[in-house]
């Protein structure tokens, strides 16, 4: 749905089993917070309602030590209720837990409403703020500089 979401679908490439042994086996690569919604008070007790999450990993700077990354926060349909602020919340908490001294996040160019929450939660913007720009090798660029 995240991908669907960001217009980027094409460039899913992970399998399902490889997600939870990444996340779920006996060294996690990442962690994931899942938000649910509970039945209402007087509703049968079925099971939750899973409507959002946040995916987060342990990073280092040379500058600021220890940091969080989140990879993804996600939340359905449900917007405007709270959920995403609870779930970069619960990140800031544990990241200070585990004594980092930052918590960062990229986002997409066309979502206005994510760099809103982003900055209205304390966020800055270092693309404004800094100048900075964010790179990544893709696989095949890793092979060709690593000479595989």
């Amino acid at each position: 749905e995240l991908a669907e979401y960001e217009k980027l679908s094409d460039q899913v490439k992970i399998s399902e089993e490889a997600l939870r042994a990444d996340g779920f086996g006996e060294n996690p690569f990442y962690c994931c917070l899942v938000a649910e919604l509970l039945p209402a008070p007087g509703e049968p007790q079925g099971p939750c309602v899973v409507v959002g999450y946040g995916l987060y990993y342990f990073i280092y700077s040379t500058w600021k030590g220890r940091n969080v990354y989140l990879e993804d926060i996600y939340v359905k349909p449900y917007r405007g209720q709270g959920i995403g602020s609870k779930i970069i919340k619960k990140v800031a908490e544990v990241a200070l837990e585990r004594g980092c001294s930052q918590l960062r996040l990229t986002v997409l160019d066309w979502n206005k409403g994510a760099m809103d929450l982003y900055k209205a939660l304390g966020a800055q913007d270092l693309t404004e703020a800094e100048g900075w720009h964010s790179f990544r090798f893709e696989e095949e660029a890793m092979r060709e500089l690593a000479g595989k």
